[in-house]
């Protein structure tokens, strides 16, 4: 019998949960150990260490003839399983779950645009589970799905995560865990061709999510839909943005701006339409979160409300015994999380859609403190970016890490990301083009010096120059050419006074350590491009817009 005939038998079983109330998720969730009740109402849980955040060498893809020219297996991150092991991993999910004594199911969409929704089926046997999708994915819309390329051809997860699998079973068919010295018991696993995914032994929410988000990144380009790994607002008069950084540099901060709608916080797609978001939900990181620097976020997981209506999952944060939580806390894991729908923040767009951008920001956290606070993109220089994804992982981030390190992930979302990296930026510099989209880099990180003797760039001043970039003020300002980055950089920028920020050399005590640090990361850029896309035929007008090339 073959999975899809498993999984509706399954559901249509006796004592199956399926979409059930958000409160009875909730309650099933509590009243079975799965989380307690913290003094606001919220739902606090923890995982095990080896679910305190994703396991990419446990993300596998299974490798078929069908899809094995539109996947870039040269990427570390797309890591092939044959489809015997992947069936192997879903019959053992399955024979879990028939055996289970509560079983939930929900039904819910992914895409806020009618025109590419997804349904997705998610099985479970884990309450946390299903009331983490009812957060993160759209409600069920029948008749929303009928006008979707997607209505007939849904997606079905099967998630039991606190279940591991039989390491001998798998030996010579999954890696060698090195924390447990033998075969890995976690697989996330998704087969493209027959839309099927499972979590086996993985209690990070994010693996759901990032799941999915990974499904939608392959389905799309093939429907003609650009998805990104972004967060979207828009102005009073229509005019949407979008924001692309890794973790770090400042997406989530810079787009809640109160001037501003928010459409989502981290995953969209960009169709014939205009912008939308997939999610109906946010899952945000809670390390050091303040109510006075992070408001809306900080309300949106910690308002007191009754636990039955609340529904706010926190995720391995530290939580004192009288439920207070303490956000500055990291003995456990830096990568504490929040998830919570769209609703509980105050200044969003309830339909998640908006026209085509008029501006798209790439930000990143420069930690050598050599790359301009502010320039602009030509639609080669806004490809080559694209294609780098490049930021700074600090000091202090992971153990041994005493310099900040240069980090390069495509798309800004590398490990979600399948397909070859020609398709994803040939569609972004496409709708640049049609569309008359600027795109802007902002750096977020350090000036006056690298990191550990310069300083960050102040929130103020990153504001102010995301302000003019999205109010076409900068559009008329004079430009210069940086010599080694090759971006066009302002000369003056509406809203700060002292132009020298704007030119790193003019900040540092020492301008010539300054373009020495700057030609140093140019190498490092022209290195990772040829390792990345030497062989990838990406065109020369794209190519030759790499710094230190």
């Amino acid at each position: 019998m073959d999975h899809r005939t498993r999984i509706e038998r399954l559901l249509g079983g006796d004592g199956v949960k399926r979409n059930i109330a958000r409160s009875q998720m909730i309650e099933e969730g509590v009243d079975s150990g799965e989380a307690m009740v913290s003094a606001c109402g919220a739902l606090a849980t923890w995982t095990p260490t080896e679910s305190t955040g994703r396991s990419p060498k446990d993300t596998l893809i299974v490798e078929r003839p069908e899809s094995r020219g539109s996947i870039d297996w040269t990427s570390p991150n797309n890591i092939p399983v044959d489809p015997e092991t992947f069936d192997m991993v879903m019959s053992d999910a399955l024979d879990l779950l028939e055996k289970s004594p509560r079983i939930y199911a929900t039904d819910r969409l992914l895409g806020a645009d009618p025109a590419y929704a997804l349904p997705v089926h998610t099985v479970t046997d884990w309450a946390l589970t299903a009331l983490f999708t009812d957060n993160m994915f759209r409600p069920w819309d029948g008749e929303l799905l009928s006008g979707s390329v997607f209505a007939d051809q849904p997606f079905h997860l099967v998630v039991v995560p606190y279940h591991k699998l039989d390491p001998k079973r798998y030996e010579g068919r999954l890696r060698i865990d090195p924390r447990l010295d033998h075969t890995s018991t976690m697989m996330v696993g998704m087969d493209m061709d027959r839309r099927l995914g499972v979590v086996f032994g993985s209690a990070y929410g994010g693996s759901v999510k990032k799941l999915m988000f990974t499904v939608m990144n392959y389905l799309l380009p093939e429907e003609g839909i650009l998805p990104l790994h972004c967060s979207a607002n828009e102005g009073g008069n229509g005019d949407s943005a979008l924001l692309l950084g890794l973790s770090g540099t400042g997406k989530t901060t810079l787009s809640a701006d109160p001037s501003r709608a928010l459409l989502g916080d981290d995953e969209h797609g960009w169709s014939d339409n205009g912008i939308s978001n997939f999610e109906n939900g946010c899952y945000a990181k809670l390390i050091d979160l303040s109510a006075e620097k992070e408001p809306e976020i900080h309300n949106a997981c910690f308002h007191e409300e009754d636990y039955r209506s609340h529904g706010a999952i926190v995720e391995n944060a530290m939580v004192y015994p009288w439920g207070e939580f303490d956000l500055y806390d990291d003995r456990f894991t830096p990568n504490s999380r929040g998830s919570y729908p769209l609703r509980y923040l105050s200044n969003i767009k309830e339909s998640s859609r908006a026209g085509h951008p008029k501006t798209i920001l790439f930000l990143t956290a420069d930690a050598n403190g050599v790359i301009p606070p502010v320039s602009r993109l030509s639609r080669q220089q806004a490809m080559l970016w694209f294609l780098m994804g490049y930021t700074s992982k600090l000091a202090g981030t992971e153990t041994g890490i005493t310099e900040p390190v240069t980090v390069f992930s495509r798309f800004f979302g590398e490990p979600f990301m399948p397909r070859n990296p020609d398709v994803y930026a040939t569609m972004l510099g496409e709708r640049m083009e049609k569309h008359g989209t600027s795109v802007y880099l902002i750096n977020t990180g350090w000036t006056g010096g690298p990191y550990g003797q310069g300083s960050r760039i102040d929130l103020p001043l990153t504001r102010a120059m995301v302000n003019a970039a999205l109010s076409g003020r900068l559009e008329a300002v004079e430009y210069r050419s940086d010599p080694v980055f090759k971006v066009q950089v302002p000369t003056s920028c509406p809203g700060i006074e002292d132009a020298s920020i704007l030119t790193p050399e003019r900040t540092w005590d020492d301008p010539a350590a300054c373009r020495a640090r700057a030609e140093r990361l140019a190498g490092e850029f022209a290195e990772h491009f040829e390792k990345a896309y030497g062989d990838k035929d990406i065109p020369e007008e794209i190519a030759r817009e790499c710094p230190g090339r």
